[in-house]
């Protein structure tokens, strides 16, 4: 896994270098770097694959293509074979950079509709005067891109683009305005002005001489159910693709281990590699305080693991431990994320002995969707149109966590009709999916916004920020098609959500994680913003503070903050979404020190 940066800056000449520099926990094993007139790209790379060969930048031998590549492909032996047989002869041993650049070099844009894996990939074309920029179909590894003023750049993190001279700390409003509601900054806009992201399944093409990008949609998910297969056959197809793709995400030079919930998908991927003979380490976080029983899976995942007798491993959350690595968080996170935070510990503790682990994200966003489409489906089930205000109110505020109304009246500064529409924005999503039910369109909709720029960012962040590569089978790209392919009534249930794939992996579960509910992996927050986290939120959420800022409303403290902390009503998800927008306004807008924050939580309090 790497990080990868690249600038052309024809009007002072700036260089890749810094921003590079900023990448360094994405790939401590090594770094490369590459100049050709007013163009630059930079690499570390974390060395997984073809340890001795894959080093970047790499070039062909002509020296018109150069690469820089975040990822790895699944298929990259099948690809290779196939290129061996054209009378491609390969320099590296087994490397998928090599793969990737000789791929590019003979078919172009063409050749992403082969890849299966995760990647994020910069290409210059020397001959063409073009830099191409992809990411993969799911949007597993990230980008992000400036252009403005008459330079380009990209790189891994947002926050490696900061470190160059002309890149803007200008806030985008309506990017906070979409947090306020998701927990998340959704979409191409990033919370910064003039940095975008690269979406999933799109590609890029800047042309050096005009100065030009052209944003296209390489990959799209297609929902074409198939009637024929009975649900026994249905079963017996999840389990085989699933299988397949728990066997191709595990190839590694290095030792790797699984992120253990106790949750149906990530017992899954540790029971499909333990029943073909290599059980995995496995990493496991729970809690034990008092009133925080609800929250803890420990349980369940012990055992998966005495089932297995995998090597595992038990992290018992430290809340103060968590809580004074806040502001390291936010720096990894480069945007505003109010999510779950205990995946840091199961990372930080894997990254002790390992470099890669596997983790069940994405398994339900393929079998359930969380049941987010329970309340919009009408009869018939084939009928997939749904009005924007039903849409509003069945999915959207009943969903997520902050109604458009409410923020532009009592929570943002600035006119109520300025403010963006979170719902209007999904329901423009939900609405162009090429999808034919209800359920197969949330699905659409998840795939585009939450399980990217939600789960999988955070995933990538809090992995990489402790150097190691998280990988997620459940988004191989057969397994991801062939469940667009299962009838939306046969993938899901309302009475049981995830009944296929619980079916399709019955044998390799203890009966009490089958039967067990879906939980979500948070903390309890509630609790710790009363306590703990009170003097912060005292802090960065007062009414001064927020008056200078003009980007809240002052009442805000007094409506909201005060009656939470002290005990009077329940606004948890509401001051925690402001108190981690405060955190990253302070580490990103504020001290500005380019540098990950060495100093705990307590100091900002």
């Amino acid at each position: 896994m790497c990080g990868i940066a690249g600038v052309h800056d024809p009007v002072g000449g700036t260089g890749a270098e810094a921003a590079n520099a900023l990448l360094a926990h994405r790939g401590p094993d090594d770094a490369g770097a590459y100049r050709d007139g007013a163009l630059s790209l930079a690499m570390r790379r974390l060395a997984i694959l073809d340890i001795a060969g894959g080093r970047q930048p790499m070039g062909t031998a002509d020296g018109r293509f150069t690469l820089v590549y975040n990822g790895e492909l699944y298929n990259a032996a099948e690809l290779r074979r196939e290129l061996e047989a054209k009378g491609e002869r390969f320099a590296s041993d087994h490397s998928d950079t090599e793969v990737l650049l000789r791929l590019y070099a003979s078919e172009g844009a063409a050749c992403l509709a082969r890849l299966n894996g995760m990647f994020a990939v910069a290409v210059y074309d020397r001959a063409e005067q073009t830099l191409f920029l992809a990411r993969d179909h799911a949007g597993i590894k990230p980008l992000y891109y400036f252009q403005h003023g008459g330079r380009f750049a990209f790189a891994s993190e947002l926050k490696a683009l900061l470190a160059l001279p002309f890149v803007p700390r200008e806030l985008e409003r309506a990017s906070l305005c979409h947090y306020m509601s998701l927990m998340y900054v959704p979409g191409e806009r990033t919370i910064l002005r003039h940095v975008s992201r690269l979406p999933a399944g799109h590609c890029l093409t800047y042309r050096l001489a005009e100065r030009r990008a052209e944003l296209r949609r390489w990959y799209r998910p297609e929902f074409r159910p198939d009637p024929a297969p009975d649900r026994h056959e249905w079963r017996a197809r999840v389990r085989a693709v699933l299988g397949a793709a728990v066997q191709r995400w595990k190839i590694s030079d290095v030792p790797l281990a699984c992120s253990l919930s106790g949750g149906l998908d990530s017992s899954s991927i540790v029971g499909l590699l333990a029943a073909a003979g290599e059980p995995p380490e496995t990493f496991s976080v729970g809690f034990t305080s008092a009133g925080e029983e609800p929250w803890n899976e420990l349980p369940l995942a012990r055992q998966v693991a005495e089932k297995w007798r995998t090597r595992h491993h038990e992290i018992v959350l430290d809340p103060q431990a968590l809580i004074d690595d806040l502001p390291r968080m936010v720096w990894h996170l480069d945007e505003p994320y109010g999510g779950g935070l205990p995946s840091w510990l199961v990372f930080k503790a894997m990254s002790a002995g390992v470099k890669v682990g596997l983790t069940g994200t994405g398994g339900d966003e393929l079998f359930g969707n969380y049941g987010k489409w329970r309340e919009l489906e009408g009869w018939p089930l084939a009928r997939a149109s749904v009005a924007g205000e039903r849409f509003t109110r069945e999915y959207f505020e009943r969903y997520y966590y902050l109604p458009d109304a409410t923020k532009a009246r009592l929570v943002l500064q600035g006119e109520p009709g300025a403010a963006a529409s979170t719902g209007a924005m999904l329901h423009a999503i939900f609405a162009q999916a090429d999808a034919p039910t209800v359920r197969d369109r949330v699905a659409a909709l998840d795939v585009a916004t939450q399980l990217p720029e939600e789960f999988l960012m955070m995933t990538d962040r809090f992995s990489m920020a402790h150097s190691l590569e998280a990988r997620t089978p459940f988004l191989d790209r057969e397994l991801m098609e062939l469940a667009w392919t299962i009838p939306a009534a046969q993938r899901s249930a309302r009475r049981d959500l995830k009944g296929l794939l619980r079916e399709a992996v019955a044998d390799l579960l203890p009966p009490e994680v089958l039967r067990a509910g879906k939980r979500g992996f948070v903390i309890p927050l509630k609790l710790w913003l009363r306590e703990r986290l009170r003097p912060l939120a005292e802090r960065l959420l007062a009414p001064d503070r927020l008056a200078h800022q003009e980007l809240f409303r002052p009442e805000f403290h007094e409506r909201y903050v005060r009656p939470h902390l002290e005990g009077r009503a329940d606004h948890t998800s509401l001051v925690w979404a402001a108190l981690m927008f405060q955190l990253w306004h302070h580490v990103f807008m504020e001290s500005r020190e380019g540098a990950v924050p060495a100093y705990p939580l307590s100091a900002l309090a």
